[in-house]
C-alpha cells in the first residue's frame, strides 16, 4: 500500500509564498474583498504573483487601480501572461486599497494593501480580519489595527 505524497513547507518557501487574504467566493460584506500584504513597495515587481492567484478567481487580469499617493510612479501597462495590464492610479481611489479588474464581466477585487513593514503578527491579524466573510470594518479601522 502507498500513501499519498505529502507537501512540507519549507522556511524558505514560506519566505516567497503570497501573503494574501480573500473573502470566500460569493456574496460578501464590507469594503474590500481581502488583503495583500506585499513584500516590497514595488509595484510592478509584487503584481505578478497576484495576477497568478487572482487570475483564478478573475481570469484574464485586464488593469489594476490604485490611490496615486500608494506607490512611487508605476508604469501605465504591464506584461502578465502575454498580455497587457493597465494600471490606473487615482486620487479619488481609497488610500491603502487595490482593485484588481478582469477582463471577463468586468469582475474585480477590491484589496486591502497592508504595508510592506508592518509588524508580522499585527499584519496577520488584519488580513484575517479583512478576509472575515462577514467582515464590515472600513479601510481605516483595518489600517488602525496595524498602529
Amino acid at each position: 500500500m502507498t500513501s499519498a505524497p505529502s507537501t512540507v513547507t519549507t522556511p524558505a518557501a514560506e519566505e516567497h509564498a503570497l501573503r494574501l487574504r480573500l473573502k470566500p467566493k460569493g456574496p460578501t460584506t464590507g469594503y474590500v474583498d481581502g488583503a495583500w500584504w506585499p513584500r516590497s513597495a514595488d509595484l510592478v515587481g509584487e503584481l505578478p504573483e497576484l495576477f497568478a492567484v487572482l487570475a483564478v478567481r478573475l481570469g484574464r487580469i485586464e488593469r489594476v487601480t490604485f490611490h496615486l499617493g500608494d506607490f512611487a510612479d508605476p508604469p501605465r501597462r504591464i506584461e502578465y501572461d502575454g498580455e497587457r495590464v493597465r494600471l490606473e492610479g487615482f486620487r479619488s481611489q481609497r488610500a491603502g486599497t487595490l482593485t484588481v479588474i478582469g477582463a471577463s464581466d468586468r469582475h474585480r477585487v477590491t484589496l486591502l494593501i497592508v504595508p510592506s513593514d508592518a509588524n508580522p503578527e499585527a499584519a496577520h491579524d488584519v488580513q484575517m480580519a479583512a478576509a472575515h466573510r462577514d467582515g464590515t470594518d472600513t479601510v481605516d479601522m483595518l489600517l488602525d489595527r496595524l498602529k
